[in-house]
Protein backbone atom coordinates (compact mmCIF):
# COMPACT_ATOMS: atom_id res chain seq x y z
CA UNK A 1 0.00 0.00 0.00
CA UNK A 2 1.51 3.66 -1.01
CA UNK A 3 2.59 5.27 2.27
CA UNK A 4 0.67 8.35 1.73
CA UNK A 5 -2.91 6.11 1.19
CA UNK A 6 -1.49 4.33 3.94
CA UNK A 7 -1.39 6.92 6.47
CA UNK A 8 -4.34 8.65 5.53
CA UNK A 9 -6.34 5.21 6.30
CA UNK A 10 -4.25 4.28 9.46
CA UNK A 11 -4.38 7.04 10.97
CA UNK A 12 -8.59 6.84 10.20
CA UNK A 13 -8.36 3.65 11.78
CA UNK A 14 -6.71 5.06 14.88
CA UNK A 15 -9.98 7.68 15.47
CA UNK A 16 -12.35 4.35 14.71
CA UNK A 17 -11.16 3.05 17.95
CA UNK A 18 -11.26 6.27 20.16
CA UNK A 19 -14.98 6.61 18.97
CA UNK A 20 -15.70 7.24 15.69
CA UNK A 21 -17.98 5.56 13.15
CA UNK A 22 -16.45 1.79 12.04
CA UNK A 23 -13.55 1.81 9.42
CA UNK A 24 -11.19 -1.28 8.64
CA UNK A 25 -7.99 -0.29 10.07
CA UNK A 26 -5.60 -0.78 7.50
CA UNK A 27 -2.65 -1.58 10.38
CA UNK A 28 0.88 -3.07 10.24
CA UNK A 29 1.18 -6.99 9.76
CA UNK A 30 4.32 -9.13 10.08
CA UNK A 31 3.20 -11.36 7.01
CA UNK A 32 6.91 -12.99 7.92
CA UNK A 33 5.50 -14.02 11.41
CA UNK A 34 8.26 -15.00 13.67
CA UNK A 35 9.89 -18.16 13.13
CA UNK A 36 13.63 -17.20 14.34
CA UNK A 37 14.28 -20.40 16.13
CA UNK A 38 16.90 -20.25 19.22
CA UNK A 39 17.58 -17.53 21.35
CA UNK A 40 16.05 -14.32 20.78
CA UNK A 41 17.65 -10.63 21.98
CA UNK A 42 14.85 -7.70 21.96
CA UNK A 43 15.65 -4.03 22.98
CA UNK A 44 13.26 -2.28 25.02
CA UNK A 45 12.83 1.89 25.49
CA UNK A 46 11.44 2.96 28.07
CA UNK A 47 11.63 5.89 31.34
CA UNK A 48 9.55 4.17 33.94
CA UNK A 49 12.25 3.94 37.10
CA UNK A 50 13.58 0.80 37.90
CA UNK A 51 12.17 -1.34 34.84
CA UNK A 52 15.65 -2.86 34.36
CA UNK A 53 14.92 -4.35 37.94
CA UNK A 54 11.66 -6.07 36.59
CA UNK A 55 12.78 -7.17 33.14
CA UNK A 56 15.42 -8.94 35.44
CA UNK A 57 12.65 -10.93 36.38
CA UNK A 58 11.71 -12.54 32.73
CA UNK A 59 15.36 -12.63 31.74
CA UNK A 60 15.84 -15.32 34.65
CA UNK A 61 12.66 -16.35 34.58
CA UNK A 62 9.50 -16.65 31.33
CA UNK A 63 12.42 -15.44 29.31
CA UNK A 64 14.90 -17.81 29.93
CA UNK A 65 13.00 -20.60 29.54
CA UNK A 66 11.82 -19.67 26.03
CA UNK A 67 15.07 -18.06 25.36
CA UNK A 68 14.20 -14.51 25.21
CA UNK A 69 15.99 -11.66 26.93
CA UNK A 70 15.35 -8.21 26.79
CA UNK A 71 17.80 -5.38 27.21
CA UNK A 72 16.48 -2.15 28.78
CA UNK A 73 17.45 1.35 27.29
CA UNK A 74 16.14 3.86 29.67
CA UNK A 75 14.96 6.90 27.68
CA UNK A 76 13.60 10.57 28.37
CA UNK A 77 9.23 10.83 28.03
CA UNK A 78 6.88 12.66 26.16
CA UNK A 79 7.32 14.36 22.58
CA UNK A 80 11.09 13.79 23.35
CA UNK A 81 10.77 9.70 22.69
CA UNK A 82 8.28 9.88 20.34
CA UNK A 83 10.70 11.90 18.01
CA UNK A 84 13.48 9.58 18.28
CA UNK A 85 11.14 6.50 18.39
CA UNK A 86 10.18 8.11 14.64
CA UNK A 87 13.89 8.95 13.92
CA UNK A 88 15.04 5.29 14.68
CA UNK A 89 11.89 4.25 12.42
CA UNK A 90 12.85 6.20 9.49
CA UNK A 91 16.07 4.78 9.49
CA UNK A 92 14.84 1.20 10.25
CA UNK A 93 16.58 0.87 13.17
CA UNK A 94 13.52 1.31 16.31
CA UNK A 95 13.79 -0.65 18.57
CA UNK A 96 11.58 -3.99 19.68
CA UNK A 97 9.15 -2.61 22.37
CA UNK A 98 8.61 0.74 22.97
CA UNK A 99 7.22 2.68 25.91
CA UNK A 100 4.61 4.92 24.72
CA UNK A 101 1.60 7.34 26.32
CA UNK A 102 -1.82 6.37 25.01
CA UNK A 103 -1.74 9.85 23.54
CA UNK A 104 1.20 9.29 21.19
CA UNK A 105 -0.34 6.11 19.86
CA UNK A 106 -1.95 7.85 17.08
CA UNK A 107 1.41 9.54 16.20
CA UNK A 108 3.22 5.89 16.28
CA UNK A 109 0.76 4.76 14.19
CA UNK A 110 -0.11 7.16 11.54
CA UNK A 111 3.61 6.86 10.71
CA UNK A 112 3.82 3.01 10.63
CA UNK A 113 6.03 2.68 13.52
CA UNK A 114 4.11 0.27 15.55
CA UNK A 115 2.87 -3.42 14.50
CA UNK A 116 -0.69 -5.12 14.99
CA UNK A 117 -0.58 -7.71 18.07
CA UNK A 118 -3.56 -8.48 18.44
CA UNK A 119 -2.60 -12.26 17.35
CA UNK A 120 -0.73 -12.30 20.25
CA UNK A 121 -2.39 -10.73 22.87
CA UNK A 122 -6.22 -9.99 21.71
CA UNK A 123 -7.19 -12.59 24.51
CA UNK A 124 -5.39 -10.21 27.52
CA UNK A 125 -8.42 -7.75 26.90
CA UNK A 126 -10.94 -9.02 29.75
CA UNK A 127 -7.69 -8.00 32.05
CA UNK A 128 -8.35 -3.98 31.58
CA UNK A 129 -11.46 -2.12 31.96
CA UNK A 130 -13.03 -1.28 28.57
CA UNK A 131 -12.16 2.61 28.53
CA UNK A 132 -8.27 1.48 29.16
CA UNK A 133 -8.22 -0.99 26.81
CA UNK A 134 -10.24 1.16 23.83
CA UNK A 135 -6.71 3.47 23.60
CA UNK A 136 -4.81 0.77 22.70
CA UNK A 137 -6.76 -0.68 19.60
CA UNK A 138 -7.18 0.31 15.88
CA UNK A 139 -11.11 -0.52 14.29
CA UNK A 140 -12.64 -4.11 15.68
CA UNK A 141 -9.42 -6.61 15.47
CA UNK A 142 -6.23 -4.25 15.58
CA UNK A 143 -3.94 -3.69 18.71
CA UNK A 144 -1.23 -1.92 18.95
CA UNK A 145 0.01 -2.05 22.43
CA UNK A 146 -0.65 -3.14 25.72
CA UNK A 147 -1.96 -0.84 28.51
CA UNK A 148 0.63 -0.83 31.20
CA UNK A 149 -0.11 1.88 33.92
CA UNK A 150 -3.44 4.49 34.12
CA UNK A 151 -3.77 7.82 36.07
CA UNK A 152 -8.19 7.57 36.66
CA UNK A 153 -8.98 11.28 37.97
CA UNK A 154 -10.10 11.72 41.51
CA UNK A 155 -10.70 14.30 43.85
CA UNK A 156 -8.42 14.92 46.77
CA UNK A 157 -9.09 17.24 49.63
CA UNK A 158 -8.04 18.68 52.92
CA UNK A 159 -10.22 16.45 55.52
CA UNK A 160 -9.47 18.37 58.50
CA UNK A 161 -10.06 21.88 56.56
CA UNK A 162 -13.11 20.21 54.89
CA UNK A 163 -14.63 19.78 58.59
CA UNK A 164 -13.53 23.61 60.13
CA UNK A 165 -15.17 25.18 57.34
CA UNK A 166 -18.45 23.32 57.17
CA UNK A 167 -17.82 22.25 53.65
CA UNK A 168 -19.13 18.92 52.34
CA UNK A 169 -17.19 16.80 49.51
CA UNK A 170 -19.16 17.88 45.79
CA UNK A 171 -20.34 15.38 44.31
CA UNK A 172 -21.20 16.77 41.55
CA UNK A 173 -19.27 20.49 39.61
CA UNK A 174 -22.21 22.01 40.58
CA UNK A 175 -21.52 21.38 44.20
CA UNK A 176 -17.38 21.64 43.74
CA UNK A 177 -18.62 25.81 42.85
CA UNK A 178 -20.56 26.44 45.25
CA UNK A 179 -18.13 25.00 47.94
CA UNK A 180 -15.08 26.84 46.33
CA UNK A 181 -17.41 30.25 46.59
CA UNK A 182 -18.90 29.12 50.62
CA UNK A 183 -14.75 28.60 51.37
CA UNK A 184 -13.57 32.25 50.11
CA UNK A 185 -16.62 33.69 51.79
CA UNK A 186 -15.39 32.09 55.07
CA UNK A 187 -11.62 32.40 54.65
CA UNK A 188 -10.58 35.10 51.74
CA UNK A 189 -7.05 34.04 52.46
CA UNK A 190 -7.47 30.63 51.49
CA UNK A 191 -8.67 28.79 47.95
CA UNK A 192 -10.48 25.77 47.22
CA UNK A 193 -8.10 24.61 44.08
CA UNK A 194 -6.35 26.44 41.20
CA UNK A 195 -6.52 26.02 37.30
CA UNK A 196 -3.56 25.56 35.94
CA UNK A 197 -2.82 25.86 32.14
CA UNK A 198 0.62 23.84 32.55
CA UNK A 199 -0.21 20.43 32.35
CA UNK A 200 -2.77 20.18 29.29
CA UNK A 201 -3.22 16.30 30.45
CA UNK A 202 -5.72 18.40 33.38
CA UNK A 203 -7.88 19.91 31.42
CA UNK A 204 -7.75 17.06 28.69
CA UNK A 205 -8.67 14.35 31.28
CA UNK A 206 -11.30 16.47 32.19
CA UNK A 207 -12.94 17.18 28.60
CA UNK A 208 -12.80 13.59 28.47
CA UNK A 209 -14.61 12.86 31.72
CA UNK A 210 -17.77 15.68 30.25
CA UNK A 211 -17.69 13.45 27.01
CA UNK A 212 -15.40 15.09 24.59
CA UNK A 213 -14.06 13.76 21.38
CA UNK A 214 -10.77 16.04 20.16
CA UNK A 215 -10.76 13.59 17.15
CA UNK A 216 -12.64 11.79 14.84
CA UNK A 217 -13.00 10.82 11.55
CA UNK A 218 -15.69 11.87 8.67
CA UNK A 219 -14.70 8.89 5.66
CA UNK A 220 -11.21 9.21 5.40
CA UNK A 221 -10.56 12.76 6.83
CA UNK A 222 -9.66 13.72 10.12
CA UNK A 223 -12.83 15.57 12.28
CA UNK A 224 -11.13 18.23 15.26
CA UNK A 225 -13.66 18.59 17.69
CA UNK A 226 -12.13 20.60 20.56
CA UNK A 227 -14.43 23.32 21.09
CA UNK A 228 -17.33 20.76 20.68
CA UNK A 229 -19.79 21.37 23.47
CA UNK A 230 -18.80 19.01 26.29
CA UNK A 231 -15.47 20.92 26.22
CA UNK A 232 -17.16 24.45 26.02
CA UNK A 233 -18.57 23.07 29.23
CA UNK A 234 -15.42 22.42 31.06
CA UNK A 235 -13.71 25.72 29.53
CA UNK A 236 -16.91 27.80 30.42
CA UNK A 237 -17.23 26.19 33.92
CA UNK A 238 -13.49 26.87 35.04
CA UNK A 239 -13.24 29.82 33.25
CA UNK A 240 -16.24 31.08 35.33
CA UNK A 241 -14.40 30.55 38.69
CA UNK A 242 -11.37 32.04 37.54
CA UNK A 243 -13.06 35.67 36.29
CA UNK A 244 -15.30 35.47 39.62
CA UNK A 245 -11.92 34.96 41.96
CA UNK A 246 -13.56 31.89 43.68
CA UNK A 247 -10.10 29.63 42.70
CA UNK A 248 -6.51 30.17 42.14
CA UNK A 249 -5.29 30.92 38.70
CA UNK A 250 -1.74 29.80 39.52
CA UNK A 251 0.01 26.85 37.59
CA UNK A 252 1.13 23.81 39.25
CA UNK A 253 4.50 22.42 40.48
CA UNK A 254 5.91 25.60 40.94
CA UNK A 255 7.25 26.51 44.71
CA UNK A 256 4.25 28.79 44.94
CA UNK A 257 2.03 25.92 44.36
CA UNK A 258 3.73 23.59 46.81
CA UNK A 259 3.65 26.24 49.58
CA UNK A 260 -0.16 26.64 49.19
CA UNK A 261 -0.62 23.22 49.62
CA UNK A 262 1.48 22.59 52.62
CA UNK A 263 0.20 25.47 54.20
CA UNK A 264 -3.26 25.02 53.77
CA UNK A 265 -3.95 28.23 51.21
CA UNK A 266 -5.42 25.51 49.03
CA UNK A 267 -7.09 22.94 50.43
CA UNK A 268 -8.64 20.27 47.32
CA UNK A 269 -6.72 19.07 44.28
CA UNK A 270 -8.13 17.29 41.08
CA UNK A 271 -5.85 15.35 40.22
CA UNK A 272 -5.35 11.19 39.62
CA UNK A 273 -4.42 8.03 41.28
CA UNK A 274 -0.94 9.05 41.38
CA UNK A 275 -1.42 12.30 43.51
CA UNK A 276 -0.06 10.79 46.98
CA UNK A 277 3.35 10.69 45.29
CA UNK A 278 3.18 14.43 44.42
CA UNK A 279 1.79 15.29 47.78
CA UNK A 280 4.64 13.61 49.89
CA UNK A 281 6.94 15.80 48.02
CA UNK A 282 4.84 19.00 47.87
CA UNK A 283 3.13 19.13 51.15
CA UNK A 284 5.01 16.88 53.41
CA UNK A 285 3.56 18.61 56.48
CA UNK A 286 0.08 17.61 56.09
CA UNK A 287 0.58 13.63 55.60
CA UNK A 288 -2.49 12.33 57.02
CA UNK A 289 -4.48 14.99 56.69
CA UNK A 290 -5.98 14.70 52.89
CA UNK A 291 -8.73 11.87 51.55
CA UNK A 292 -9.64 10.90 48.56
CA UNK A 293 -13.16 10.81 46.74
CA UNK A 294 -14.40 10.10 43.09
CA UNK A 295 -14.27 13.40 40.65
CA UNK A 296 -17.67 15.68 41.31
CA UNK A 297 -19.71 14.82 38.37
CA UNK A 298 -21.85 16.69 35.72
CA UNK A 299 -25.06 15.24 36.96
CA UNK A 300 -26.38 12.81 39.81
CA UNK A 301 -27.09 10.68 37.32
CA UNK A 302 -23.67 10.09 36.21
CA UNK A 303 -20.68 8.30 37.22
CA UNK A 304 -17.36 8.29 35.00
CA UNK A 305 -13.99 9.95 35.29
CA UNK A 306 -11.07 11.15 33.01
CA UNK A 307 -7.80 10.32 32.79
CA UNK A 308 -4.45 11.93 33.32
CA UNK A 309 -1.30 10.35 32.28
CA UNK A 310 -1.03 6.75 31.42
CA UNK A 311 1.34 4.25 28.99
CA UNK A 312 1.66 1.33 27.51
CA UNK A 313 3.94 -1.29 25.44
CA UNK A 314 3.95 -1.08 21.96
CA UNK A 315 6.06 -3.42 19.81
CA UNK A 316 7.37 -1.61 16.43
CA UNK A 317 7.11 -2.66 13.10
CA UNK A 318 11.02 -2.60 12.62
CA UNK A 319 11.32 -5.57 15.36
CA UNK A 320 12.43 -8.96 13.61
CA UNK A 321 10.84 -10.95 16.48
CA UNK A 322 7.51 -9.70 16.71
CA UNK A 323 5.94 -12.81 18.62
CA UNK A 324 8.75 -12.65 21.41
CA UNK A 325 8.41 -9.17 21.64
CA UNK A 326 4.58 -9.58 22.26
CA UNK A 327 5.00 -12.42 24.46
CA UNK A 328 7.07 -9.85 26.43
CA UNK A 329 5.01 -6.94 26.46
CA UNK A 330 2.10 -9.62 27.51
CA UNK A 331 3.90 -10.40 30.75
CA UNK A 332 5.23 -7.07 31.49
CA UNK A 333 1.53 -5.78 31.95
CA UNK A 334 -0.56 -8.62 32.91
CA UNK A 335 1.90 -11.12 35.25
CA UNK A 336 1.25 -10.56 39.15
CA UNK A 337 4.88 -11.00 39.76
CA UNK A 338 5.97 -8.18 37.16
CA UNK A 339 2.82 -6.00 37.54
CA UNK A 340 4.15 -5.93 41.69
CA UNK A 341 7.55 -5.01 40.88
CA UNK A 342 6.53 -2.09 38.40
CA UNK A 343 4.65 -0.86 41.22
CA UNK A 344 7.47 -1.32 43.98
CA UNK A 345 10.14 0.16 41.49
CA UNK A 346 8.78 2.23 39.18
CA UNK A 347 5.74 3.50 41.43
CA UNK A 348 2.97 3.13 38.71
CA UNK A 349 -0.95 2.20 39.03
CA UNK A 350 -1.39 -0.94 36.70
CA UNK A 351 -3.87 -0.61 34.38
CA UNK A 352 -4.33 -4.12 34.87
CA UNK A 353 -7.95 -4.45 36.91
CA UNK A 354 -6.60 -8.02 39.27
CA UNK A 355 -3.26 -5.75 40.12
CA UNK A 356 -5.12 -3.04 41.33
CA UNK A 357 -6.21 -4.78 44.56
CA UNK A 358 -3.52 -6.87 45.10
CA UNK A 359 0.34 -7.00 45.99
CA UNK A 360 1.77 -3.36 46.39
CA UNK A 361 -2.36 -2.34 46.41
CA UNK A 362 -3.46 -4.05 49.65
CA UNK A 363 -2.51 -1.53 51.81
CA UNK A 364 -3.10 2.46 51.08
CA UNK A 365 -0.05 4.99 50.15
CA UNK A 366 1.77 6.17 53.40
CA UNK A 367 0.62 9.40 52.74
CA UNK A 368 -2.70 8.08 52.98
CA UNK A 369 -2.75 5.82 55.92
CA UNK A 370 -5.78 7.84 57.01
CA UNK A 371 -7.72 6.03 54.42
CA UNK A 372 -7.00 2.21 54.14
CA UNK A 373 -9.61 2.20 51.61
CA UNK A 374 -7.67 4.41 49.57
CA UNK A 375 -7.01 1.61 46.56
CA UNK A 376 -10.37 -0.06 46.71
CA UNK A 377 -11.99 3.40 45.69
CA UNK A 378 -9.42 3.60 43.17
CA UNK A 379 -10.24 0.50 41.76
CA UNK A 380 -13.68 1.22 41.67
CA UNK A 381 -13.22 4.78 40.25
CA UNK A 382 -10.98 3.29 37.37
CA UNK A 383 -13.54 1.40 36.19
CA UNK A 384 -15.69 4.21 35.39
CA UNK A 385 -12.48 5.83 32.46
CA UNK A 386 -14.55 6.90 29.94
CA UNK A 387 -13.21 6.71 26.21
CA UNK A 388 -11.12 9.05 25.07
CA UNK A 389 -10.35 9.98 21.81
CA UNK A 390 -6.87 11.07 19.97
CA UNK A 391 -5.38 12.18 17.47
CA UNK A 392 -2.02 12.42 15.39
CA UNK A 393 -1.16 15.93 16.65
CA UNK A 394 -1.98 15.56 20.33
CA UNK A 395 1.50 17.75 21.10
CA UNK A 396 0.40 20.56 19.02
CA UNK A 397 -2.92 20.63 20.92
CA UNK A 398 -1.19 20.56 24.19
CA UNK A 399 1.10 23.49 23.03
CA UNK A 400 -1.75 25.79 21.99
CA UNK A 401 -3.55 25.04 25.05
CA UNK A 402 -0.61 26.08 27.40
CA UNK A 403 -0.32 29.26 25.57
CA UNK A 404 -3.86 29.82 25.44
CA UNK A 405 -5.17 29.11 28.12
CA UNK A 406 -2.09 30.28 29.96
CA UNK A 407 -2.79 33.97 28.99
CA UNK A 408 -6.70 33.31 29.34
CA UNK A 409 -5.76 32.24 33.13
CA UNK A 410 -3.22 34.47 33.82
CA UNK A 411 -5.70 37.88 33.31
CA UNK A 412 -8.92 36.15 34.22
CA UNK A 413 -10.01 36.27 30.51
CA UNK A 414 -12.31 34.55 28.28
CA UNK A 415 -11.70 30.81 28.31
CA UNK A 416 -14.18 30.23 25.50
CA UNK A 417 -11.86 32.42 23.23
CA UNK A 418 -8.58 30.23 24.49
CA UNK A 419 -10.42 26.75 23.52
CA UNK A 420 -11.35 28.01 19.90
CA UNK A 421 -7.77 29.12 19.32
CA UNK A 422 -6.82 25.44 20.71
CA UNK A 423 -8.79 24.02 17.98
CA UNK A 424 -7.60 26.55 15.05
CA UNK A 425 -4.08 25.61 15.58
CA UNK A 426 -4.86 22.13 15.90
CA UNK A 427 -6.75 21.75 12.96
CA UNK A 428 -3.81 24.09 10.91
CA UNK A 429 -1.31 21.87 11.92
CA UNK A 430 -3.10 18.80 10.70
CA UNK A 431 -3.64 20.37 7.70
CA UNK A 432 0.12 21.72 7.22
CA UNK A 433 1.27 17.71 7.47
CA UNK A 434 -1.07 17.63 4.73
CA UNK A 435 -4.14 15.13 6.28
CA UNK A 436 -7.80 15.68 5.06
CA UNK A 437 -9.40 17.77 7.41
CA UNK A 438 -13.68 17.49 7.64
CA UNK A 439 -15.30 20.98 8.30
Amino acid sequence: MPYTKRRRLVTSAVAVALGATTLAACGSSDEDGDTQAGPVSLTYWTWTPGMDKVVDLWNKGPGKREQITVTVKKQASGDTLVTKILTAHKAGKAPDLVQAEYQALPTLVSNDALADISGEVGDAKGKFAEGVWQQTTLGTDAVYAVPQDIGPMMFYYREDLFKKYGLKVPNTWEEFAETARKLKKAAPDKDLTTFSANDSGLFAGLAQQAGAEWWTTEGEKWKVGIDDEATRKVADFWGGLVKEGAIDNQPMYTPAWNKALNTGRQIAWVSAVWAPGTLTTAAPDTEGKWAMAPLPQWSDSENRTGSWGGSSTGVTTDSKNKDAAAKFAAWLNTDADALNALAKEGGIYPASTSAQLSGAFTNPPEFFANQPDFYTKAAEIAKTTAPSAWGPNVNVAYTAFKDAFGTAAKTRSDFASALETMQKETVADLEKQGFEVAR
